[in-house]
């Protein structure tokens, strides 16, 4: 059990982690769906960089607003090559997700009015690329047209769900519609709001401005759809939930399990102290006196194994976070709770033993062979 939730723990707390390397106050607007013969279908974007100026300027919740375009395409310099993920983004781009360059600096507004040809790579991009270092101000082709390295970001790491965030390669919007092909028409616009506390009131202001801006009126589904961060955190907030729930209810049925093994030694030991008991009844010991015994040493068994317990769910844990490299969080709730478990299942599967061991009738026991 402490295992199990030392993990569960671990896991929330890396998926928390994750997901604030996105930003806790950062939304996201996407093209919405349509029902077609009973399926849903992905609308063709509508935005367009007015929508995402609106956004910036009319929405007082916000602080800023990119637009986003994924483009394909190889990225190589000199002999080396590498399949990143290109995005055509606006300038706010690195303040919304709070991303700062190791090197160089990010694009200007200048160059994104001029679809300027310039780049900024991500950490695991520059390090195949330029594995010697010194990306900035060297030439790069993505899909054979030359461009710029003007910077470097620092390292983020891995999202929620496993996917490099380093691994990109960001060109100003218009570039990447101007020099590779990529539709004028936004495919999803992020923003931030100003805080954490005034996500909702910066969802619902951009709800209804793209609402009033795409001319959707009364109970009209809307062509877009806005998802934060907090829907993303609450979804696998939820996941880890069911899977700690599910390893519990495992050991659960292990423990269910040794609360029978301890049940079946102490009948054991009732059997195998028959006559021991007729003697100490025969000398005036009481009933309750032989069920207190029997119940005593039916916890105690459970304490010693609680104990040991311990030790071997700290242990365990600590084997998971060295071998798997999991961040692992042992809690003393949980120690607390474990062992608590253990002696409740030792006084509960100890008190049927002990109950028959009390109502031994003394001369029957004494004639036990």
């Amino acid at each position: 059990m402490i295992a199990v939730v030392a993990i569960g723990n671990g896991a929330a707390q890396q998926v928390h982690a994750q997901i604030s390397t996105l930003g806790t106050n950062v939304l996201f607007a996407v093209p919405g769906a349509t029902l077609r013969n009973g399926m849903r279908i992905a609308q063709n974007s509508t935005f367009t960089l007015d929508d995402v100026d609106a956004i910036r300027t009319e929405c007082t919740a916000v602080t800023y607003a990119s637009p986003q375009r994924n483009v394909s395409g190889q990225i190589a310099a000199g002999g080396a090559n590498w399949p990143a993920q290109v995005r055509g983004v606006g300038i706010d781009f690195p303040d919304i997700r709070s991303w700062k360059t190791a090197e160089g600096e990010f694009f200007t507004d200048g160059e994104f009015r001029a679809a300027a040809p310039v780049c900024v790579l991500g950490a695991t991009v520059a390090e195949n690329i330029f594995p010697n270092g010194a990306a900035v101000g060297q030439p790069v082709r993505i899909r054979n047209i030359p461009f710029r390295v003007i910077g470097v970001f620092e390292r983020k790491g891995t999202d929620f769900v496993g996917n490099d965030q380093d691994d990109i390669v960001l060109v100003p919007f218009t570039t990447a519609v101007k020099r590779l092909g990529g539709d004028s028409h936004p495919n999803s616009i992020i923003f931030s709001a100003i805080t954490e506390d005034r996500v909702p009131e910066a969802w619902e202001a951009v709800d209804t401005l793209l609402r009033q801006r795409h001319r959707i009126f009364g109970d009209s589904d809307p062509d877009f759809t806005i998802h934060s961060q907090e829907e993303i955190a609450a979804a696998s907030a939820q996941q880890m939930k069911t899977l700690a729930t599910l390893l519990l209810c495992i050991a659960a049925i292990s423990l269910f399990v040794g609360g029978i093994g301890i049940m079946n030694i102490m009948l054991v030991s009732v059997t195998e102290r028959t006559r021991e008991i007729g003697i100490r009844m025969a000398i005036g010991a009481k009933g309750r006196h032989i069920l207190l015994q029997f119940l005593f040493e039916a916890v105690t068994l459970a304490i010693v194994g609680g104990l040991m317990g311990v030790a071997l769910g700290v242990a365990v844990s600590s084997v998971v976070r060295r071998a798997a490299g999991w961040p692992i969080v042992v809690t003393p709730d949980s120690i607390a709770l474990s062992f608590g478990v253990a002696a409740v299942v030792g006084i509960f599967f100890g008190f049927y033993p002990a109950r028959k061991a009390s109502r031994l009738d003394p001369i029957d026991a004494l004639r036990y062979e």
